[in-house]
C-alpha cells in the first residue's frame, strides 16, 4: 500500500512542470519548518505554563498546609475558597482513612487514588490533571502532605502550634485551567495564522525565484526548439556563471561541435560526389564503348582485354575510394574497444602486404617491440597506406616491369616513432600543409592512382591514438612520414 502511495505521487510530481515543482518544493519547505517551529513553541510555552502553575500551586499549598489553619476541619468547611480570592480555585484535604472533607459551599476537588497515597505516605507530592465531566472542564490537581484536625476536637487543642490531635491528611488544591487552555487555544491560532502566511509567502517567493532562476533554462529549451525547428546551430547568449549559465555554455560548444560535424559532413559528401564521378564515368564510357563494338563486331581480342583491365582498375578505385570514405566517415573522436597491441607485429603485417604489390623495391627495415593500447584494425591500416603511399612515389612512372629493383624505402620503428622514407622526388614546399588533408592531391600525384585519402586515414588515426603525424623532405632521399604513438603504460583503457 506504501508502495503504490509513492508510485502514485511520484507519477504526480513527474507530470508537475520544473516551475511547479519549485514552487511546491518552497511551499513544503517552509510549511514544514513553519509547523516544527510552531509544534516545538507550543509545546515549550505549554509545559512551562504547567511548569509555572504548578510550582505555583505547590508552594501555595504547602504554605497552607505548614500554617494548619485551613487543615482544621471547622475553618476548613466554613470559609469557601472564594472568600480567600481563589476564585477558579478548588480547597479539600483528604484524610488517611479516606474521608473527603471540603468547603460546604463549593465542590471538592478530584481526590482519588494518587492524593490518598499522599495522605498514608506523608513523603511525597502528586502533581496530575483531571477531566470534570459534569462541568466540562478539567483542572490541575496537586496534593501535598498535611496535618488534619477534626471538626470534634476542642479548639484550643486544633491551635497550629498546640499539643492537639492532629491526623494524617493530604492538602489537594485544584487550579482551574480554563486560562490556561484559552492562551493556548490562542496561541494556536496565531501559529496556525502565521504558518498559513508563510506558505503563501514561501509559495509566492518560489514562484519568483523559479521564474527567475528558470529563464535562463527556458531561453535554452526556446533554442533547442528552434534548432530541431529550423536546424539553425546558432549559439545563444549567455549570462552568469551559475549552473544553468555552465548548462548553455556546454549546450553552445555542444552545437559548435555539431555545426564542425555537419561542416565536415557537407564537405565530405561535396568530395566524395566529386571523386566517385571521375571512375564512374570511366567506367561507364568504358562500358559504352564496348557495347558499341559489340554492335559493330566487336574489338580484337587484345583490345577488348585492355579495356576489361581498364574497368576492373576503375572497380578497384572506386573500392578503395568507398572504403577509405567508410572509415573516414566514422569520424569518432577516440576508439572505443582499445586493446594491448604490439606495434611492431601491424608494421610487419603491413610490410608483407604491400611488399607483395610492389616486387621491385628494396626494404631497409628496422623494428623494435612497441605496445600501444588501439584499434589493431584502424592501425593495420594507416601503417598500410604509409607504406604504399612510400612504395608508389619510390617507383618511377617509366620504371621497367622486368622485376629490377628501382627504389628504396626505409622503415624504422624505434621507441613508438614509425619512420618511412621513400626515395621519390620528394613533396614540394606548397604541398607539405596539405598532405593530411582530404581529396588533396598534388600536381605530380594526378597521373598516379589515388583517391587522396590514405594520408587523410593516417592522420585520422593518429589523433584517435593519441599520437601525431607530420611530413618532411629527408636530406638526400625522398619524402619522409613520421608516425608516433604513446606508449601503453602512459594511456588509460
Amino acid at each position: 500500500m506504501v508502495a503504490n502511495t509513492q508510485s502514485w505521487w511520484q507519477e504526480k510530481l513527474h507530470k508537475l512542470s520544473l516551475h511547479s515543482r519549485v514552487t511546491l518544493l518552497a511551499a513544503v519547505a517552509v510549511g514544514l519548518a513553519v509547523a516544527f517551529v510552531s509544534v516545538a513553541a507550543y509545546l515549550t510555552v505549554r509545559q512551562q505554563m504547567y511548569q509555572n502553575l504548578d510550582d505555583s500551586l505547590t508552594d501555595r499549598a504547602s504554605q497552607v498546609a505548614k500554617r494548619r489553619v485551613l487543615t482544621q476541619q471547622v475553618a476548613l468547611e466554613g470559609i469557601p475558597p472564594e472568600a480567600l480570592g481563589l476564585s477558579d480555585t478548588l480547597l479539600g484535604v483528604y484524610t488517611a482513612d479516606g474521608q473527603r472533607i471540603g468547603s460546604t459551599k463549593s465542590p471538592l476537588p478530584p481526590m482519588e487514588e494518587p492524593e490518598l497515597e499522599v495522605a498514608q505516605s506523608q513523603n511525597q507530592i502528586t502533581q496530575r490533571t483531571v477531566g470534570d465531566a459534569a462541568t466540562g472542564q478539567h483542572y490541575r490537581v496537586v496534593a501535598v502532605p498535611a496535618q488534619f484536625c477534626p471538626q470534634e476536637t476542642i479548639r484550643d487543642e486544633c491551635e497550629p502550634d498546640g499539643p492537639g490531635v492532629w491526623e494524617p491528611a493530604a492538602l489537594v488544591v485544584a487550579q482551574s485551567l480554563k486560562p490556561i487552555d484559552h492562551t493556548l487555544h490562542n496561541m494556536g491560532i496565531v501559529l496556525w495564522a502565521v504558518g498559513l502566511l508563510g506558505v503563501i509567502g514561501a509559495a509566492i517567493a518560489g514562484n519568483a525565484i523559479a521564474v527567475s532562476g528558470l529563464r535562463p533554462l527556458a531561453r535554452l529549451s526556446g533554442a533547442a526548439e528552434h534548432v530541431a525547428r529550423t536546424a539553425e546551430l546558432r549559439p545563444i547568449p549567455v549570462d552568469g556563471s551559475d549552473e544553468i549559465s555552465r548548462l548553455a555554455v556546454s549546450f553552445n560548444s555542444m552545437l559548435a561541435a555539431l555545426a564542425r560535424s555537419q561542416d565536415r559532413q557537407r564537405r565530405l559528401i561535396g568530395d566524395a560526389g566529386h571523386e566517385l564521378r571521375t571512375p564512374l564515368t570511366s567506367i561507364r564510357t568504358n562500358l559504352d564503348l564496348l557495347a558499341q563494338a559489340d554492335k559493330r563486331g566487336g574489338l580484337r581480342p587484345e583490345d577488348r582485354q585492355q579495356l576489361l583491365d581498364d574497368v576492373r582498375a576503375q572497380m578497384d578505385e572506386l573500392t578503395n575510394l568507398i572504403g577509405d570514405l567508410t572509415e573516414l566517415a566514422r569520424d569518432t573522436p577516440q576508439i572505443r574497444n582499445a586493446e594491448l597491441i604490439e606495434l611492431s607485429n601491424v608494421v610487419e603485417d603491413a610490410l608483407i602486404k604491400v611488399r607483395r604489390r610492389a616486387p621491385n623495391l628494396e626494404w631497409d627495415v628496422s623494428i623494435e617491440p612497441f605496445p600501444v593500447w588501439g584499434d589493431e584494425r584502424l592501425l593495420g591500416r594507416a601503417v598500410t597506406n604509409l607504406l604504399d603511399n612510400a612504395a608508389k612515389y619510390s617507383v618511377p612512372e617509366d620504371a621497367p616491369t622486368d622485376g629490377r629493383i628501382v627504389g628504396l624505402v626505409t622503415v624504422r620503428l624505434q621507441d613508438g616513432v614509425l619512420t618511412v622514407t621513400d626515395s621519390g622526388p620528394g613533396i614540394a614546399d606548397a604541398d607539405l600543409p596539405h598532405v593530411f588533408e582530404r581529396f588533396y592531391r598534388s600536381s605530380e600525384a594526378r597521373s598516379r592512382p589515388g583517391s587522396g585519402l590514405g594520408l587523410a586515414i593516417v592522420k585520422h588515426a593518429a589523433e584517435q591514438h593519441g599520437g601525431m603525424i607530420y611530413a618532411r623532405n629527408a636530406p638526400g632521399a625522398g619524402a619522409q612520414f613520421t608516425l608516433w604513438l604513446p606508449h601503453a603504460a602512459t594511456q588509460t583503457r
